[in-house]
Parts: structure tokens; sequence; C-alpha cells
């Protein structure tokens, strides 16, 4: 599981904050995160723990001021600091009350869900093979060859999991979701590479043809 202060790419950040990239890049961009928790350092990277504090900034909009949200993670902002070499199980440890007038809020549920998704994203990460002798690279479910972006595609597309464990029959639940869940926290760049030929472990559900229609000459 990577470490409160594993620094995170912005799509992985995005990820556990389940928010969208575009808000991973506008806390960065407007330092709604303190510094310390952001690095610009060949790539836009977040502070795991810090991931918390995104999920409560964007969620909390709904009842809460920008002000008042920016003030609740300066004040927090040093709890992270002090316990974040300790791990996960101190940081769950610390009181995350903020209080500020008549104001009291709890960020505690926040750093919670944090560290489950967190935990996600290791056992996703644990999941995956890439090896140049395996489709060229492609990252594959670990012990197949099957394209872990084909099976968060067909997720994606809205198949049912029964359709998709028909599909790749080696497949578990638990699998198809960290698959999804890795292709989410990386995407694919550029346009998908097609294959004529199924990944090992698939099977074919229907096989539709159409006649081509011949044009008059």
């Amino acid at each position: 599981m990577p470490a409160v202060a594993d620094m995170l790419k912005a799509s992985e950040a995005a990820v556990v904050s389940r928010v969208s990239l575009r808000d991973v890049n506008r806390v960065i961009d407007e330092r709604i995160l303190p510094d310390a928790f952001v690095s610009r350092d060949n790539g836009r990277h977040v502070l795991a723990g810090a991931c918390s504090f995104i999920a409560f900034y964007f969620e909390s909009a709904g009842r809460l001021t920008s002000e008042e949200r920016l003030f609740a993670i300066r004040v927090a902002a040093p709890r992270l600091t002090r316990v974040r070499a300790l791990g996960w199980k101190a940081l769950l440890r610390e009181d995350w009350t903020v209080r500020h007038e008549f104001l009291t809020i709890d960020l505690l549920s926040f750093v919670k869900r944090t560290s489950e998704r967190v935990e996600d994203l290791a056992a996703a990460r644990d999941l995956i093979s890439i090896s140049p002798d395996i489709l060229r690279g492609t990252p594959v479910i670990r012990g197949t060859r099957i394209p872990v972006h084909d099976v968060a595609a067909a997720v994606a597309a809205g198949r049912s999991l029964e359709h998709v464990l028909e599909t790749w029959p080696s497949l578990d639940a638990r699998t198809v979701r960290l698959a999804a869940l890795y292709a989410e926290a990386n995407p694919l760049r550029g346009r998908p590479r097609m294959s004529g030929a199924l990944p090992e472990g698939s099977t074919i559900i229907t096989d539709r043809r159409i006649a081509r229609r011949r044009t008059a000459g």
C-alpha cells in the first residue's frame, strides 16, 4: 500500500480523491493544497495523504464556502505533515476536527475513504504485469495475456459483470473492479491499438456478420 508520503500521479490522485483530473489540476494551479503536498517535477504529483483534502474540498462545495474549505485545509495541513511519516494507521488516529467560531468540521471520514482508495490502488498495481515479451509491453492482468484496458473498456461501455466474466472466464469480480480502477488511474495515450486476435482467456459470445453492400459499377 502506498505510504501517506508517497507521491501519486495526477491521474492516480483523481481516482483516489474521486474527482476529475481537471479538478486535481485546478487544485495544483490554484494552490488549494500547500506547496509541500504537490510536486511539479517530471509531471504533476500529489501527496497520497493530501487526497483527503482534495476530496473534502470538492465534496463539501455545496455546504461550505470556498473560504471555509480553504481554512479547514490550512488548519489540518500541519497535522498531515506531522504524522505522514508514521503511516495510515497513525493518520487515522489523528484528531481531524477543525473548529472556527460557530463552524465545526470533521475530516476523518475523508481520511478513511482516502486510505481505502489508496489500498485499492495498490492492489490494482499488484494485479498488473507489464513485460516487453507480452503483447509488446501492453499492461495485462498478471498471469494472463488479457489487456487490462480491454477489460476496463468493457466495464465503461456498460457491459454487465456477468457479460465481462463470460468474455474472460479466468477473471473474477474483484479482478474486474481493480482492472477498471487501474485503467482509470493510468489512461491510455492516443488511439487504442486494435488487434485482430482475441486476448488469451476470452471467448466469443456472439458473432454477427453483416454482408457488405455492393455498389453499382
